[in-house]
């Protein structure tokens, strides 16, 4: 067995603090660290407003911050430094390998990779140009559009490997990229199953302090707008507490401001009992989300979100959760539908919302919280198993 040292630069687009490092980054990293030859080093990329300080060191992993610029035209000129600075760092730190989350970092991965002649791995590979313009955060003849449109294209063929979210991916690549290749692994968001887990249902001290124990409660845990629906969650928040009268409660779990949601629950005409609203930590989600009875997961239906995999969807499941969804996400809305553990919400009118809320509390009816756990965890086991993510990073970093 091979003893040479195997370091590796991990480029990402996110803040270190950002839930995306957190939970859906460091734990991957952390197995790929695993995989390496002893004394290797993994130097992990991300972009801060602000310098972090954080403990890796223990798992061979040192944190690089730079400077966070929002993409677009100004972060041209930025990265040219960055570029320059990494650059210098693979040679001085013998990297071998270069491997990028997502398009946006693949793009200077890409660069770098051709600069060094290093090894192109991109993780987490799903369309990213084309679901900016599908969320009209960008135009399609916009510069930045373009730009990273055929960065994609161009970190397909560069990549020794490419990790997708969906098998959906490699269909996309052959007709948007001309790519049609047998490089591809398929890893969807997977879950922390002894972080979530039975342990964290219904806790007693947390059901008194927020007042839920006799209550229905659903959660969601993220964000509004962008990729989400907004004035259409409090809608149905609103046909659900119509439904449920004063037995419902909406637990959000969201860093969006409180004016934020007081405002969009008063124009959705949703009384100030059912919403309860708060941000947690990372360490605190497990517990804060086993209140709940049902998850929603409210992504918008755009075509690109055939090839993304909601990182919710896996830790509802874990905890034994029903999940609401949005119709052709990932091949999550598929799941759901045929397994019969939630309901796909077809349209977004009191009609949809009604449909998905009887479906739910017909669950709800016909099995105990536990029974419900006993029928969804497995569903969590089965597709959000980390034993994927660690089958896939045995092969691309065997050690021999």
């Amino acid at each position: 067995m091979s003893t040479k040292k195997n370091n590796i630069l991990i480029i990402t687009y996110w803040c270190f603090n950002d839930a995306l490092i957190q939970t859906y980054t460091l734990p991957y990293i952390k197995i790929i660290s695993k995989k390496l030859p002893e004394g290797s080093k993994i130097y992990l990329v991300t972009l801060d407003k602000n310098k972090t300080k954080n403990a890796l060191s223990e798992c061979g992993i040192k944190n690089i911050s730079l400077p966070y610029t929002p993409f677009g035209f100004f972060a041209i000129f930025r990265w040219i430094k960055n570029i320059i600075q990494l650059y210098f760092l693979i040679k001085f730190k013998n990297i071998s390998t270069i491997h990028a989350w997502c398009t946006p970092s693949g793009m200077i991965a890409y660069t770098l990779s051709i600069l060094t002649k290093k090894t192109l791995i991109i993780d987490s590979f799903e369309p990213h140009a084309e679901a900016m313009v599908e969320n009209g955060e960008w135009k399609q003849n916009s510069i930045a559009f373009k730009l990273l449109f055929i960065f994609e294209k161009l970190q397909t063929k560069r990549a020794k490997y490419l990790i997708t979210t969906t098998e959906g991916m490699k269909d996309y690549s052959k007709i948007k990229y001309n790519h049609d290749a047998n490089n591809f692994f398929v890893k969807p968001a997977c879950v922390d199953l002894k972080l979530f887990s039975k342990k964290n249902i219904k806790k007693k001290e947390l059901l008194s302090e927020l007042n839920l124990k006799e209550a229905i409660v659903c959660v969601y845990a993220g964000k509004f707008g962008g990729i989400y629906l907004d004035k259409e969650i409090f809608d149905f928040i609103k046909a659900a507490e119509i439904y449920w009268g004063e037995t419902f409660r909406m637990l959000i779990l969201s860093s969006s401001p409180q004016s934020y949601i007081q405002d969009m629950a008063a124009e959705s005409g949703i009384l100030s009992r059912t919403i309860i609203h708060t941000f947690v930590s990372h360490d605190q989600i497990p517990d804060y989300m086993g209140l709940a009875d049902f998850g929603i997961t409210p992504v918008k239906s755009v075509p690109t979100k055939k090839y993304c995999t909601p990182i919710k969807d896996g830790e509802y499941w874990a905890l034994g959760l029903p999940v609401v969804i949005t119709p052709n996400i990932s091949d999550d809305s598929d799941i759901i539908y045929t397994y019969k553990i939630g309901s796909v919400l077809e349209n977004l009118n009191t009609e949809g919302y009604l449909k998905s809320i009887k479906e739910i509390d017909n669950l709800l009816k016909n099995n105990t919280r536990i029974e419900l756990y006993n029928k969804i965890r497995p569903i969590a086991e089965k597709y959000r198993n980390f034993e994927i993510a660690e089958n896939i990073y045995s092969k691309i970093y065997k050690n021999d």
